[in-house]
């Protein structure tokens, strides 16, 4: 019996479908490191519950470092004065630090104070814009609405 190679050319368009596909049938150790790349995923074809956890988990700080590669949005209760630092910003990435506590709150130096001042006495949405890594950030400061 003689054996085919199977090339485009022996394939018709479209004749592997995925319902003649097993589920798991190409795991990743078939697949070249090379083989998925930005062009073969489809406009859309990312939905949320297949990002990162740093673009949807909130996360309650219980030191002073923040490392962007682990949550989207982070919450702390200030129980004395606080300097924050950074790890794992890259460009483009945002986060919102959720804060409260009447003490002084520190930025890293790397951040640029848009607009807004922290108030201890209220809660403050603190949103960042790394705009080149960990080396710049910009930064929004607003505070709850009180009656």
């Amino acid at each position: 019996m003689a054996i085919t190679k199977v090339t485009a050319n022996v394939l018709a368009d479209n004749s592997v479908t995925q319902a003649k596909l097993a589920d798991d049938a190409v795991g990743a150790a078939e697949l070249a490191s090379n083989a998925v790349v930005a062009a073969s995923i489809a406009d859309n074809a990312i939905s949320y519950a297949k990002l990162g956890a740093e673009f949807t988990t909130a996360a309650a700080l219980s030191g002073t470092a923040v490392d962007w590669a682990t949550a989207a949005v982070f919450t702390k209760t200030l129980s004395g004065n606080t300097t924050l630092t950074f790890s794992n910003a890259s460009t483009g990435m945002v986060i919102d630090l959720v804060i409260t506590g009447n003490h002084t709150l520190t930025l890293p130096a790397s951040v640029k104070e848009i607009t807004g001042t922290y108030d201890g006495t209220v809660g403050n949405l603190i949103q960042i814009v790394s705009t080149n890594g960990n080396t710049e950030q910009w930064a929004t400061i607003s505070q709850e609405a009180t009656s």
